[in-house]
C-alpha cells in the first residue's frame, strides 16, 4: 500500500473578517439614512468570496450585482429581499431567469426596451433606467430619458421605475456640480425614486442625495479616495481581508551584494533580506516597487527587489530577531490595501479582485 503524502500548507493565506464588513455596512447606512442601502458584490464580492461574505449581508436592503449565475446563486443562498443586475440582461432570453427569481434589471439602451417589449414572461420587473450623466459608458442621454421612461411605462412586464445615474468623479472635490446639474434637470420631470451613490456619493450622500445607494469598495474596507486622506481608518472603515503569509528563509548579505531578478535591488552597506511565501501569482502586484511597505512580526519594512512569481524579497536590516517562520502581513489591519496600491501605482480594488485560487481563504467571525 503507498502510503499517502500530506505537504505542509504554504504559508500563505487571505483572512476576511465578516464583523468588518458588517461594520462597515452599517457605515453606509449611517452615512445615507434614510436612503435604502443595495450592497454591491460584483466580481465575486470584490474578490473576496460571494459565499463566505453572505452572513454579513443581512443588514442590506438589496445587493447589486453584474453575473446572472451569481446573482441565481444568491437566491441559492437563501437571499429573498431585491437583486439588481447592475447591466441589465445581455440577451432577451435572459428575461425568463429575471422573472423567475425576481431580480431587478437596470435598463441602459434601446435595445434593452425592445427586448422588455417583445418578451412573453409573466412576472414584471423592476426596472432601473440609467441616466449617462457625464461617465459616457452606459446610459440614455439626457435627450433621450424621457423616451425611455415612457415607452417603459406602457410595457405590461414593467412593475417599477427607478432612475439611476453612476458618477464619473464624486471621488473628487469638484466632481459633483455638473453630473448633477444633469440629473437634476431629467429627474425633475419624473415623480420616479432615485438612485446615485456609489461609496463616494456615500460619503457625500448630502450633496448628491437619493432613495437607494449602491456602496462598493468601502464595504470591504478599502477608500474609495486617493491617499493619504482616504485612508480607510479616517472614513470609520475597517479592513475585511489581509493578505498573510511568511518568511520562509534569511539572506545576509555582504556590501555591494545584489537580489532577485536583474539584481534590481543593491545592498550598499551589506545588510539582511527576509524571503516571502508571496508573489504576483498569488495577486501580490508584480510591479510594486522597492520601498513599498510590508509588516513583518508588526513592524512595518520594505520591500527591496522585484516582485517574482512566488516569492518577495524584505528588509530585515532593522530588525534583527526576525528569522524563518516569522509572521508578515502584505496589507490588511496594519498596512491599508490602498497604501500597497499607491505604492504599486494601482487601486485597492485591484489588488482585492486579484487575489489568485491558489491562495486559500480563512474566515473570522462576525465579531470584528
Amino acid at each position: 500500500m503507498i502510503p499517502v503524502f500530506q505537504p505542509a500548507a504554504r504559508p500563505i493565506k487571505a483572512v476576511v473578517n465578516l464583523g468588518a464588513l458588517a461594520h462597515n455596512l452599517a457605515r453606509a447606512r449611517q452615512l445615507a439614512a434614510p436612503a435604502k442601502v443595495y450592497a454591491v458584490v460584483k466580481a465575486n464580492a470584490y474578490g473576496h468570496g460571494l459565499s463566505r461574505m453572505f452572513p454579513a449581508l443581512a443588514g442590506a436592503d438589496g445587493l447589486a450585482l453584474l453575473e446572472l449565475e451569481a446573482a441565481i446563486y444568491l437566491r441559492a443562498l437563501g437571499w429573498r429581499k431585491p437583486i439588481l443586475l447592475l447591466e441589465g440582461f445581455f440577451d432577451g432570453r435572459e428575461l425568463e431567469a429575471f422573472a423567475e427569481h425576481g431580480f431587478a434589471t437596470v435598463v441602459h439602451h434601446e435595445a434593452q426596451i425592445e427586448a422588455l417589449a417583445a418578451t412573453q414572461i409573466r412576472r414584471s420587473l423592476d426596472v432601473f433606467v440609467k441616466i449617462n450623466t457625464g461617465m459616457n459608458r452606459l446610459g440614455f442621454a439626457e435627450d433621450r430619458v424621457a423616451n425611455a421612461v415612457s415607452r417603459l411605462r406602457g410595457l405590461a412586464c414593467v412593475r417599477t421605475l427607478t432612475l439611476m445615474t453612476h458618477m464619473a468623479s464624486a471621488d473628487l472635490p469638484d466632481g459633483l456640480h455638473e453630473p448633477m446639474a444633469r440629473l437634476r434637470r431629467v429627474a425633475g420631470q419624473f415623480d420616479l425614486p432615485v438612485s446615485i451613490a456609489n461609496s463616494a456619493g456615500v460619503f457625500r450622500y448630502g450633496e448628491v442625495g437619493g432613495d437607494i445607494v449602491r456602496p462598493g469598495i468601502m464595504l470591504y474596507g478599502a477608500s474609495p479616495f486617493g491617499m493619504p486622506d482616504g485612508l480607510p481608518a479616517r472614513l470609520g472603515l475597517l479592513p475585511v481581508m489581509s493578505l498573510q503569509s511568511r518568511i520562509i528563509a534569511t539572506q545576509q548579505l555582504e556590501s555591494g551584494d545584489r537580489v532577485g531578478y536583474g539584481g534590481a535591488y543593491r545592498a550598499e552597506q551589506g545588510g539582511r533580506i527576509g524571503v516571502v511565501a508571496c508573489g504576483y501569482a498569488d495577486g501580490y502586484p508584480r510591479h510594486a516597487p522597492g520601498g513599498t511597505p510590508v509588516v513583518v512580526n508588526g513592524r512595518r519594512t520594505r520591500i527591496v527587489g522585484r516582485v517574482s512569481m512566488d516569492m518577495i524579497t524584505v528588509d530585515l536590516s532593522g530588525l534583527p530577531d526576525v528569522s524563518e517562520g516569522a509572521a508578515v502581513e502584505l496589507w490588511g489591519e496594519s498596512i491599508p490595501v490602498d497604501e500597497v496600491a499607491a505604492a504599486a501605482g494601482t487601486i485597492g480594488y485591484e489588488l482585492l479582485c486579484g487575489v489568485t485560487q491558489r491562495v486559500p481563504f480563512e474566515v473570522a467571525g462576525l465579531n470584528p
